[in-house]
């Protein structure tokens, strides 16, 4: 296999115009695509989709098996790469089918009884919420929301005051909203957690690839997070971080297998050292090696440099939106990120993404998750877009055909 070219290798010629082109370059899709769907799935580097495919190749030729005893050392460093990428050790990462499920492990390491409460923010991923109110029917849990802030976000005093419930057993907070472009102060929350010693929970989903991730700084118990979208890995394949904290508590998930311990004896197990207990026996190596490659290329080029240009387009497209007639720009918070969602009034947006996707623009529908179900484009930007992509996106939307014209809601 070819190496991957250097991002480093022209970093001292300090242009970023010939950094972008070296990202491109290492994306094949963008020879055919103008991406803008980041936070629903990014395009992976050529690197990243020869990994995989290299992989399901060798499984072909000498067995699947085989092919994972022969890749043992790649897919431990693939937890190496994870870890330097979050600011943990190898055995603090799990490796999981998606974020959802990194999520619901660490929920199911709670025996929740009735009255017990779990305290969350009202800008929280909906598959969590939904979560929550499952345990609430079946473990008696007491949901509690903090209130935001008014220019909007968890607001950390609210949150302290639920959090000082006697019986609160686990606070869990969406750092980045799926369908907003907040970014949720989570180190003030975990500064609160900490405090009040009650276990921190956070879906990083959308900010793994984006925003620098230490999870020292972040005081949490666990991090869920996934490889498909703005850490350009494969879909299928996501992580969770375990703390030393949380395993020296001997958390383990209810489903636990034989990966995450080991059959002593009758009626008895001995669970895996580090987070590997949060780990299913069955893996799909090729998205393990994937994942690790995404994380070794978003170090190179650096997830401050990588996430600050996607962040920077983002306040251009929105600027550009908000010029257009009708359109509203539906995000708020005092920090913003690499989504932008905005209402066209008189549109369906899934009309709207499909009408796009014709012009050969990705984008992806949404809906506010604060309870007024305002449809929404979803537009993601990252950093190998450019200028001239989100001129070609205003263009088009800019041509729309007024309100009523057949393909609106």
């Amino acid at each position: 296999m070819v190496p991957p070219k250097s991002v480093n290798a022209v970093v001292k010629q300090d242009e970023q115009t010939e950094l972008v082109e070296l990202w491109r370059q290492d994306t094949p899709g963008c020879a055919g695509r103008t991406h803008f769907n980041n936070a629903g799935s990014a395009l992976p580097p050529g690197s990243v989709l020869d990994t995989v495919v290299g992989h399901l190749r060798r499984e072909s030729e000498i067995g699947g098996y085989e092919a994972a005893d022969e890749a043992a050392e790649r897919v431990r460093q693939a937890y190496d790469q994870v870890g330097r990428l979050i600011g943990a050790r190898a055995r603090n990462v799990a490796v999981v089918e998606n974020a959802t499920v990194a999520f619901s492990q660490a929920l199911s390491a709670f025996d929740f009884t009735p009255g017990d409460a779990l305290v969350t923010t009202r800008a929280d991923y909906p598959s969590n919420q939904i979560m929550y109110q499952a345990l609430a029917r079946r473990r008696g849990l007491e949901v509690l929301w903090a209130d935001d802030l008014p220019e909007g976000g968890v607001d950390p005093d609210s949150l302290r005051e639920k959090a000082a419930h006697p019986r609160c057993r686990l606070v869990a907070v969406t750092w980045v909203p799926t369908n907003s472009g907040l970014v949720q102060d989570v180190e003030a929350v975990g500064e609160v957690c900490e405090a009040a010693g009650v276990p921190f929970l956070i879906d990083a989903c959308q900010a793994v690839g984006q925003l620098p991730v230490d999870v020292s700084r972040l005081r949490c118990d666990y991090l869920a997070a996934t490889a498909r979208k703005f850490l350009r890995g494969p879909r299928g394949v996501g992580f969770l971080y375990v703390s030393d904290r949380a395993l020296s508590r001997g958390d383990y998930p209810l489903g636990v297998d034989m990966r995450g311990a080991d059959l002593a004896a009758p009626g008895h197990f001995d669970l895996a050292d580090g987070a590997r207990r949060f780990e299913n026996w069955e893996f799909a190596y090729a998205l393990v090696l994937g994942l690790g490659e995404a994380a070794r290329y978003a170090l190179e080029v650096g997830v401050e440099r990588g996430g600050g240009r996607a962040i920077e387009l983002a306040a251009a497209i929105r600027e550009r939106l908000a010029a257009l007639p009708g359109v509203r720009i539906m995000d708020r918070g005092p920090r913003l990120c690499a989504l932008v969602t905005a209402h066209f009034p008189g549109w369906n947006p899934p009309d709207l993404v499909h009408r796009l996707r014709g012009l050969g623009i990705n984008t992806s529908a949404a809906t506010r998750e604060d309870g007024s179900h305002i449809p929404l484009l979803r537009i993601s930007p990252h950093y190998y877009n450019t200028a001239a992509e989100i001129d070609t996106l205003i263009a088009a939307l800019a041509g729309l055909p007024p309100a009523g014209g057949g393909e609106e809601s």
